[in-house]
């Protein structure tokens, strides 16, 4: 059996809902590790929240030792106090990510989109049966949330190969 060449982790990061994926990558070959989400509830109080994740993304960095973590940019918000909300989350997971010693690598949506459907703008529907397929998988990545993070995944997979795209912190 091959030895992993590297273990990536996929976040697109939310308040109410992270969602994450985990994919190992094996010479040119991917394998599907796990994926899923973690949800705080909206009448928690947002320090409560904020711990949520932090302990949550801790327990999976512990368990499947990513070697590298690919995480999507903010993109615009209408909604300035969800704009907030999210950047708070965002800016745990990357302390998280920093603290666990994970080399952190970022993407705009439209490089995720752009990478996985060759359009920019795609919608979220064909980024689950792209990932479904690409991945091997027998039902659809669920919530959105982990097939989005499945995708910034894939994303840094394919730019390790083609480098330029992403921004390391």
């Amino acid at each position: 059996m091959p030895k992993r060449a590297s273990r990536i982790l996929g976040i697109d990061p939310g308040f109410g809902t992270l969602g994450y994926g985990i994919i190992d990558v094996v010479t040119s070959r991917v394998e599907l590790v796990s994926y899923g989400a973690i949800y705080t509830k909206p009448r928690e109080p947002i320090p409560d929240r904020l711990l949520k994740i932090y302990s949550e993304l801790k327990n999976i960095i512990d368990k499947y030792s990513p070697s590298e973590a690919a995480v999507e940019e903010l993109f615009f918000f209408r909604n300035v106090t969800t704009a907030i909300q999210v950047g708070e989350a965002r800016g745990v997971i990357l302390l998280t990510l920093r603290e666990k010693e994970v080399p952190i690598f970022e993407y705009t949506p439209h490089q995720v989109k752009q990478s996985v459907t060759g359009y920019g703008r795609s919608e979220k529907g064909q980024i689950q049966r792209v990932m479904m397929k690409f991945l091997g998988m027998k039902e659809t990545p669920k919530p959105d949330d982990a097939a989005d993070a499945l995708a910034v995944a894939w994303c840094h997979f394919l730019s390790r190969s083609f480098p330029g795209g992403a921004r390391k912190r």
